[in-house]
């Protein structure tokens, strides 16, 4: 709970500054600009899952380790980095001929050499919260923030259009990279034929196999909207998508950090996980239904205060992603139980399952506009999230109505929230963007509010804030009396 906190805290730092950068760059940048380099993301995020190749969550997994098991795991990154980067440089004439624009050639070219800083940086990373050390991983993320968003403001500023964007991540990443080489105090040794790795190479490709289908899967539709739609309709898609994903890495973040490290402690215990990870998606869901549900009454006039009016048409797709958010919040957190119980297979199975039903969603809404692509994957999304439970809580004491007592009373409240601020906004009619957000964020806080008549609402309101609370400078095995208890 502690490293909960403290990792939320960090990223809350970080939510503001990326906060800033995305409605900076927004107002100084066009759509076709971020068009663009989302043309690039969406082909090089999928190869995100290989230049780790799963090695950070076989390392935090394994219940022992040694020094030339990681060695060896170091070098087996930096050479699936140097190959990614190879591959993806070696890619740059095909996705300009595949989405007909010259500029991509060099963009590809630079966005290539992440892999390469990614591979030099997974061990340090995965030694880092192996070991807990969230406070040195907070202190890593608000500098690399703090350097890279004023660094792709000022090129904006000085006129390097997409550059800028490109100049962010690629700041963020080195950054990350030369702070997590100093903090985790650990240098490589040579690779050694003795040291045991094959278990977790093994461990590792399977979940590496899963994230690459996971981020074919969510790229699928930027992919898909370039394509079929260009620079424009996709920088708008793409800026609703990023605008709505702040809040949900500020909350996924942390919660996988703390999660899937104190899940693998608890696999041999299967009752303790079982409290342990419906208490987590309880605790999740209170914290996310509200700020969704918020976002859903008033897309339009945050879309357009955040980040100007040439965005407005964004502010419809971006009300559908918000239950595409919180969706794939709990969609993460099946992910986070298969891996912490080592069952890579079975994820790459689900993942492989979920793809190409995820794809079609996307193609079927891909005629309707940008809209049309957003609505048919939250409904599938929907449709196929009681079997991805179902699935994933096997072998556990977990079963599918504990899981839904956990989320009805968050989700009830949510919902009488965004009912009564979607009356208000409709009664007030046209006014300003503040205004519209004002009243909003009011109706929706009394319509929330008004379930608290409700006892068991407030119940399990008060238990959780007890639970908060114990945090506070306690021993470790309070904590878990204490989570247990709860």
């Amino acid at each position: 709970m502690r490293g909960g906190l403290l990792t939320l805290t960090s990223q809350g730092a970080q939510f503001a500054l990326q906060s800033v950068s995305t409605v900076v760059l927004a107002h100084m940048l066009t759509p076709a600009d971020f068009g663009l380099v989302a043309m690039v993301t969406a082909i090089t995020g999928l190869g995100q899952a290989f230049a780790d190749l799963g090695l950070s969550e076989a390392t935090i997994q394994h219940p022992e380790i040694n020094h030339d098991q990681v060695s060896k795991l170091f070098w087996v990154n930096v050479a699936i980095g140097l190959s990614l980067t190879i591959i993806t440089a070696s890619m740059a004439p095909f996705l300009a001929w595949f989405y007909h624009e010259r500029r991509l050639k060099a963009i590809t070219y630079v966005l290539s050499l992440t892999f390469l800083i990614g591979g030099l940086r997974v061990q340090h990373d995965a030694l880092l919260r192996r070991n807990m050390q969230f406070l040195a991983l907070a202190v890593r993320d608000i500098i690399a923030y703090g350097l890279a968003v004023p660094t792709a403001i000022v090129l904006a500023w000085r006129g390097a259009g997409y550059w800028a964007i490109v100049a962010l991540p690629l700041t963020l990443n080195m950054t990350q990279m030369t702070l997590s080489w100093v903090m985790a105090r650990w240098m490589p040794g040579l690779p050694r034929r003795n040291a045991r790795v094959r278990p977790l190479i093994t461990f590792g490709g399977g979940v590496a196999a899963s994230y690459l289908t996971f981020n074919f899967t969510r790229s699928a539709d930027s992919i898909l909207i370039g394509w079929y739609w260009g620079a424009g309709r996709l920088g708008l898609y793409s800026r609703a998508m990023n605008l709505l994903l702040l809040p949900v890495r500020q909350l996924g973040t942390p919660a996988r950090s703390v999660a899937v490290p104190a899940f693998s402690r608890l696999q041999n215990d299967p009752d303790r996980l079982a409290r342990f990870y419906l208490r987590t998606a309880n605790l999740i869901m209170w914290i996310t239904a509200p700020i969704f549900g918020f976002l859903f009454v008033s897309a339009t006039p945050v879309i357009v205060l955040a980040l100007g009016r040439q965005w407005r048409a964004a502010g419809p797709v971006f009300q559908i992603l918000a239950i595409f958010a919180l969706g794939q919040l709990l969609y993460e957190s099946a992910v986070w139980l298969l891996v912490s119980r080592g069952h890579s297979r079975r994820l790459l199975k689900l993942t492989l399952i979920m793809c190409p039903i995820t794809v079609c969603s996307y193609a079927i809404g891909l005629p309707f506009g940008i809209k049309g692509v957003a609505l048919s994957g939250a409904l599938g999304m929907l449709l196929a999230f009681p079997w991805i439970l179902s699935y994933s809580f096997r072998g556990t004491k977990l079963t599918l109505v504990q899981f839904g007592r956990e989320l009805v009373y968050p989700v009830l409240t949510c919902l009488v929230g965004v009912a009564t601020g979607e009356l208000a906004i409709h009664a007030v009619g046209r006014m300003s963007n503040v205004s519209q957000i004002l009243i909003a964020g009011v109706a929706f806080a009394l319509g929330c509010s008004f379930t608290l008549i409700s006892e068991p609402v407030r119940k399990e309101l008060r238990q959780l804030k007890d639970l908060l609370r114990s945090s506070r400078a306690i021993s470790s095995e309070q904590l878990v009396e204490n989570f247990d208890r709860a």
